[in-house]
C-alpha cells in the first residue's frame, strides 16, 4: 500500500516536515522498533518515559527506512536523511494502532469482538466466554494472559494485549482462518499506550478494579482511568457494556465502588431500552450483572468446594446456572459471562449448557486432590484484592486449617506486599512466605516487606513442621507463619505436612512455567510440583 493511501485508510491528520522522498512509496510494513525498520518500512516514533522513539529516527533511516512519523517538535538534520518522508502527527501512539490496522485491512471489522478489563478475573472470563461462543455455535479466538489461541494453534503470550504491530497481524491471522468472535484480555497498559487504536469493540466486560500495578499508573484514580478507556474511547455506537453491580462477595461491598462509578458515568450514554433508532458515537446499551433491579441478577447461590448453584433472573425469566468453580469471585466471573452472553443475543438454556461443562482455566483455582484428604489448589492471585477473595471463598469452605503459600514479584509495586501479608495473616490460618518471582531483587527483603503486614495482626513467627502439628485453634486468627526462600521446598513441605481436612492454596503464578530470578528465566510450574508431591505421597504412603 502506499504511504499516502495509508494514512488517508488510517485517517491520521499529518503534517509534512521534509519530502524527501515521494508519499508515493509502497509500505509493506508499520514499526516502532528502529531495528526492524528498512526499505519498506514506516517508522513511528513513540514517546516512552524510559525509552523515546525519536531518539532512534536517525537509527530507522540508517537502517534504509525512508518514510518517518513523529510528533510535533521533532525534526531529523536534512543532511542525515536527505531521501526521507518525514512526517508529523499529534499523537504518534494513536497513530501507529491505526496505520497497523490500515495496513492489514482492520481485520477487527470482520469479526465480533469483545474486550475484558478489570484487575482480576479477565482470564477467567476468557476461558469461560471461549466455552460459550463455541457452544452457541461461533469460533471463538483468545488472546489473553495465558497465551493466544484460535482454532487448533496455540500461541504464547509475550503481553496480556500485544503492541499493534503483533497484535493486526494475529486479528488478520483469525479473520482468515474463519474465526467469528475474538476475546481479548485489555490491560490497563494496553488502554493506555493505545495498543487497541483502530479496534472498535461489540461487547466490552468490567470485572473489578482494586490496588495493581500503582507502579505505573501512581494511584487507583490513574488505574481507573486507564481502565474505563475500553468504555470511553473503543467501543462501536450501540455496543454492549457489561459491569458487575452487587457483587456476589456481598460481605465487602466497598470493593464495588468502581464499577459503580463506571455504571454512573456510563448512564447519560445509554440507549433507552426498545430504542431503534441507529446509534450515536458514545451511546452503549449497559447490562448491569449481580443485584436486585440489575438487567441479569442473582436470586439465589449454594457454594460448596464441588461448585456453584446459582438462580439468575433476566429478562427472559427465571433461570439455573450450575458451574465446577469454586468461589463467590467466580460466581461474579459466570455472571459477567452470562451478561455478555445476553448481551450478544444467547438464550440462557445456551448459556447454562456452555457454562455447567467449562472447566477452570489453567492455575485458576485449578484443584488437585490428595488421598489423604488435603485439598490442594493452585491460583494466579497476586493483587491484595484478589488474595482475599481466594481465601475468604476457601475459608468459608474448608473443614480444617487453611494453609497459604506465597511470595510477591520482585522489581514491581512494593506497597501491595504489605498488604498482602495482611490481607493472608486475617484469612489463613498457617502462612508460607516464599519466592513468587524476585527478579533482580533479594528475596528476603521481599518476603520483609511482606512481613510488615502480618505484623499488623500479631502473626507470629514458627517452624512450618510444627506449625502444621499444632492441632487448630479457632480462637486464632492465624496461627503463624514461616519463611522458606525455596517455592519448590515450601509447595512440598507444606504438602508434605498437611492433614486431612486441610486446604491448601499456592498461590501468585498460577499458570506460569518459569521463574525469574535474578536475571535466570528458570524453569518452574506450581501445578507439576503439586501434582509430584502429591505423586510421591501416595507411593509412600
Amino acid at each position: 500500500m502506499k504511504v499516502r493511501q495509508l494514512i488517508k485508510a488510517a485517517a491520521v491528520d499529518y503534517t509534512v516536515l521534509a519530502e524527501g522522498a515521494s508519499a508515493e512509496l509502497e509500505v509493506t510494513t508499520v514499526t516502532a522498533d528502529s531495528r526492524r525498520a528498512g526499505p519498506g518500512s514506516l517508522f513511528v516514533a513513540l514517546p516512552g518515559s524510559r525509552v523515546d522513539g525519536h531518539d532512534f529516527l536517525a537509527a530507522a533511516v540508517k537502517q534504509g527506512c525512508r518514510v518517518v512519523l513523529c510528533q510535533p517538535g521533532c525534526r531529523l538534520p536534512t543532511e542525515k536523511a536527505p531521501e526521507v518522508l518525514h512526517l508529523a502527527t499529534a499523537d504518534t501512539r494513536a497513530a501507529f494502532g491505526r496505520l497497523c490496522a490500515a495496513l492489514r485491512g482492520f481485520p477487527a471489522q470482520e469479526m465480533v469482538m469483545i474486550g475484558i478489563t478489570g484487575t482480576n478475573g479477565k482470564t477467567t472470563a476468557s476461558y469461560l466466554l471461549e466455552d460459550l461462543i463455541r457452544r452457541a455455535g461461533g469460533e471463538p479466538g483468545v488472546i489473553g494472559t495465558v497465551n493466544y489461541r484460535y482454532r487448533n494453534r496455540v500461541l504464547p503470550a509475550t503481553h496480556t494485549t500485544p503492541d499493534p504491530e503483533s497484535l493486526q497481524p494475529l486479528l488478520r491471522e483469525m479473520a482468515e482462518a474463519g474465526v467469528s468472535h475474538v476475546i481479548m484480555e485489555v490491560s490497563s497498559h494496553a488502554l493506555e499506550q493505545q495498543r487497541v487504536a483502530g479496534i472498535a469493540f461489540d461487547a466490552a466486560l468490567f470485572t473489578n478494579l482494586s490496588h495493581e500495578h500503582l507502579d505505573y499508573h501512581g494511584d487507583m484514580e490513574s488505574y481507573f482511568a486507564g481502565k474505563k478507556l475500553l468504555f470511553n474511547r473503543y467501543l462501536k455506537p450501540g455496543a454492549a457494556a457489561v459491569v458487575l453491580s452487587g457483587r456476589a462477595e456481598q460481605d465487602d461491598a466497598s470493593l464495588d465502588c468502581w464499577n459503580q462509578r463506571l455504571i454512573d458515568e456510563l448512564s447519560p450514554r445509554v440507549l433507552p431500552p426498545g430504542c431503534r433508532r441507529r446509534p450515536k458515537a458514545g451511546e452503549v446499551r449497559l447490562w448491569r450483572c449481580g443485584a436486585a433491579g440489575n438487567e441479569l441478577r442473582l436470586l439465589r447461590r449454594r457454594l460448596s468446594l464441588a461448585g456453584i448453584e446459582a438462580e439468575l433472573q433476566s429478562s427472559e425469566g427465571a433461570w439455573r446456572l450450575s458451574s465446577t468453580l469454586v468461589g463467590d469471585f467466580n460466581l461474579d466471573n459466570l455472571l459477567g459471562v452470562a451478561g455478555v452472553g445476553l448481551a450478544l443475543g444467547m438464550t440462557p438454556a445456551t448459556i447454562a449448557a456452555a457454562l455447567a461443562d467449562a472447566a477452570p482455566p489453567p492455575g485458576r483455582l485449578e484443584r488437585f486432590r490428595s488421598r489423604r484428604g488435603v485439598e490442594v489448589l493452585v491460583d494466579y492471585a497476586h493483587t491484595p484484592d484478589a488474595l482475599g477473595h481466594v481465601l475468604k471463598a476457601l475459608r468459608r469452605l474448608a473443614t480444617g486449617r487453611l494453609v497459604v503459600v506465597f511470595g510477591c514479584g520482585g522489581d514491581r509495586d512494593r506497597a501491595k506486599r504489605p498488604l498482602m501479608g495482611e490481607v493472608a495473616a486475617a484469612l489463613a490460618d498457617i502462612v508460607v512466605l516464599t519466592s513468587d518471582n524476585p527478579r533482580s531483587e533479594a528475596p528476603a527483603a521481599i518476603m520483609a516487606d511482606i512481613q510488615r503486614g502480618l505484623a499488623t495482626v500479631d502473626a507470629r513467627r514458627g517452624r512450618l513442621e510444627s506449625l502444621l502439628a499444632a492441632p487448630l485453634n479457632r480462637r486464632t486468627t492465624c496461627q503463624g507463619y514461616d519463611l522458606v526462600v525455596s517455592r519448590r521446598q515450601a509447595i512440598r513441605d507444606t504438602i508434605y505436612h498437611a492433614r486431612s481436612g486441610d486446604v491448601v492454596l499456592v498461590c501468585g503464578k498460577g499458570h506460569e512455567t518459569s521463574q525469574i530470578i535474578a536475571g535466570s528465566c528458570l524453569d518452574f510450574d506450581d501445578r507439576r510440583e503439586v501434582r509430584e508431591q502429591l505423586a510421591v505421597l501416595a507411593t509412600t504412603g
